[in-house]
């Protein structure tokens, strides 16, 4: 543990200098541009602009990588607040509050708060993961077919708990999202599963496009089906910024969020 807390010391002594927090700013810079256009996602992001780190020190690049893909997941949840599209697969859920805000006239509070939440949560989850990586990776190791099968067990049965409604209309759409889910390869067996005969559909079916498919042109249908345009609130200056209360409410969520968001990233798959 002193040795894990000695090189993470070392690690901030290194990443908190001037040149670096630079390359820093510029990856989250570019990588919130990125994260806007729905469909690149980060991945694709950092191989686009993988040439731009060949000229820099190891530190530099990786730092300027990591600003990249960090900025592009946060960028994801700017278009689904603003616009109930989501640029990534995990800002899927930013488009239900923060769209309501939005429509509220409370887009800049919502944005700051998504912002503050991904910088906290980011941060929290890294220093947690270096802190249990090695007890991680042996249990990963231990990790098979059974305890796959459990846990989308238990992850199918907690949305139908959770979800309001009906939980039969529940089950259905987790049953459907899984059907979704099996079109492409067998990673087993290398067939083509439910493709019917189109190669394009070789590589499955994506969360964005069915996200953007299910809000985005969901709310694009619905505002053009509207006799008279929808009302535009134009909020003053002082209002970009979440208010106390807004940030006290907030701080409970984030804490879940980044304590939940923790143990399910680190389950193996």
């Amino acid at each position: 543990m002193i040795e894990t807390l000695q090189n993470l010391y070392l690690g901030f002594s290194v990443a908190l200098t001037p040149g670096v927090l630079l390359y820093a700013f510029i990856g989250c810079f570019i990588g919130t541009l990125v994260g806007v256009l729905p469909g690149v996602g980060p991945l694709a992001g950092i191989s686009l602009l993988l040439p731009a780190s060949f000229g820099l020190d190891a530190t530099s690049a990786i730092v300027l990588l990591a600003g990249i893909y960090y900025g592009a997941m946060y960028g994801g949840s700017t278009t689904s607040i603003l616009m109930r599209i989501p640029g990534e697969a995990a800002s899927v859920m930013t488009c239900i509050d923060g769209y309501a805000l939005t429509r509220k006239g409370r887009a800049g509070p919502a944005l700051a708060i998504a912002a503050a939440g991904s910088y906290i949560a980011g941060t929290l989850s890294v220093i947690g993961l270096m802190l249990l990586a090695p007890p991680l990776a042996s249990f990963a190791l231990r990790f098979g077919p059974p305890e796959y099968f459990a846990l989308l067990l238990l992850g199918l049965l907690a949305l139908a708990y959770m979800s309001s409604g009906s939980m039969l209309k529940s089950l259905t759409m987790g049953a459907l999202g899984l059907l979704l889910g099996m079109i492409g390869i067998d990673p087993m067996t290398g067939f083509f599963r439910f493709n019917y005969g189109l190669v394009e559909l070789g590589d499955g079916i994506g969360v964005v496009p069915v996200a953007v498919g299910l809000f985005g042109l969901s709310e694009i249908l619905f505002t053009a089906g509207q006799a008279s345009a929808p009302e535009v609130i134009k909020p003053r200056l002082q209002e970009l910024l979440p208010s106390r209360e807004e940030w006290r409410d907030s701080l409970w969520p984030i804490g879940r969020g980044t304590l939940l968001g923790f143990l399910i990233g680190i389950i193996p798959g």
